[in-house]
């Protein structure tokens, strides 16, 4: 391929192409507008990133820039599967670095959208032993993302009128307390994942036909409670109204800033546990500039730029490296205990020893279809 073809999927094996072509199905047109970043990838003074909103906002960039004489460019996006829409959409050469969630890696690898990386490039040696050989960013010994964010998913809950010894068991979502007041953040992944938790699913995305029936009864047993189905900013709403008072499947990265605006909520993970959500960064393949996309990974596992990525404006998030807990906890002590980032109390690292945390991940023993279509059909009945 050259830089002006698009991208294909061949190489991908029969099923991770079907998943590829059922995501990108899913996103719809919506997710193509404006696939070319105003700024050119061939500019010599620009970085081309294909990114979740929120990473490239200068509190975050802006000392990468200064040092380099570049500007951070991005596309931004909402959900894995339009940024997987982009990526076939996209001629090759297009970004310079992708950042997404660990669900997409192989996926992005398979289809030939991402780089390998060379892991002595990159200080993952100070990460927590947790995310030193994290799942999907490794792939059949080779490294291809490096980790730059991370957070946890259980019960989003208003703290007048629940508290967390009330939501000890996702089977509060029931109660009558709930009852027309259980909000949904309209993604089916976390939504029915945590479900599959309560169902007692020790995988909860890896399971059988039997336990994916179950999981569908569970689901379409709980619309009665339910008020609403939101996107990231309709919650904001719900919950101020309190047309929602508690949201399964949210986390921190929502009610951190909510709490930032003085409304009472927060988020607490059930006894039967939570997911764990996690955004890395790749070089893509086909940048022309790949050393400079390099540096920026490097600045961004950096303990200044991860500090940094864990109190951007657009939301909070964990960082994985023990030196970037060091310097938030002796630069921004408040954003320390916000975040559970401090070394002599309860922190975010002990609930994924207790094993309170679950990795999220694709549907493996179904396609992404058939869990989608399960969503879509709870929401209109």
């Amino acid at each position: 391929m050259n830089g002006g073809s698009k991208r294909s999927l061949f190489g991908l094996s029969p099923s991770r192409r079907d998943v590829v072509k059922g995501t990108t199905a899913l996103a719809g047109a919506a997710a193509l507008s404006g696939i070319i970043p105003k700024a050119s990838a061939a500019d010599e003074d620009t970085l081309t990133m294909l990114t979740w909103p929120g990473h490239a906002d200068a509190h975050v960039v802006a000392p990468f820039e200064e040092e380099h004489g570049v500007k951070v460019v991005p596309k931004e996006y909402v959900g894995g599967e339009a940024m997987l829409s982009l990526l076939q959409q996209s001629p090759v050469g297009t970004y310079d670095v992708i950042l997404t969630g660990n669900a997409y890696i192989e996926m992005m690898r398979d289809g030939g959208f991402i780089e390998k990386l060379d892991p002595t490039d990159y200080p993952i040696d100070d990460f927590w032993p947790e995310f030193q050989q994290f799942p999907t960013h490794w792939l059949d010994g080779d490294l291809y993302s490096v980790m730059v964010s991370y957070g946890f998913i259980g019960i989003a809950y208003n703290t007048q009128r629940f508290t967390p010894d009330d939501l000890q068991s996702y089977e509060a979502l029931w109660s009558d307390k709930a009852k027309g007041k259980v909000g949904h953040f309209d993604w089916y992944l976390p939504s029915m994942g945590v479900l599959s938790i309560y169902n007692g699913n020790k995988e909860p995305f890896d399971i059988g036909e039997a336990e994916f029936q179950k999981l569908r009864e569970t689901l379409f047993s709980l619309k009665p409670q339910v008020s609403g189905f939101w996107a990231f900013a309709g919650l904001f709403g719900a919950m101020t109204g309190e047309d929602a008072l508690v949201v399964p499947g949210i986390g921190e990265w929502l009610t951190i800033l909510m709490r930032k605006d003085g409304l009472p909520v927060d988020m607490t993970i059930p006894d039967e546990g939570g997911l764990q959500w996690t955004e890395s960064l790749s070089i893509a393949k086909g940048s022309k500039k790949q050393e400079l996309a390099k540096k920026f990974i490097q600045y961004m596992s950096s303990p200044e730029g991860l500090v940094r990525e864990a109190t951007k404006p657009a939301y909070n998030a964990s960082i994985p490296s023990i030196p970037g807990w060091k310097k938030l906890n002796e630069e921004r002590p408040g954003d320390a205990v916000m975040l559970r980032h401090e070394f002599d109390k309860p922190n975010v690292i002990d609930d994924i020893r207790a094993g309170k945390i679950n990795i999220r991940y694709l549907p493996k023993q179904q396609s992404v279809e058939t869990w989608s279509e399960a969503w879509i059909e709870y929401k209109n009945i």
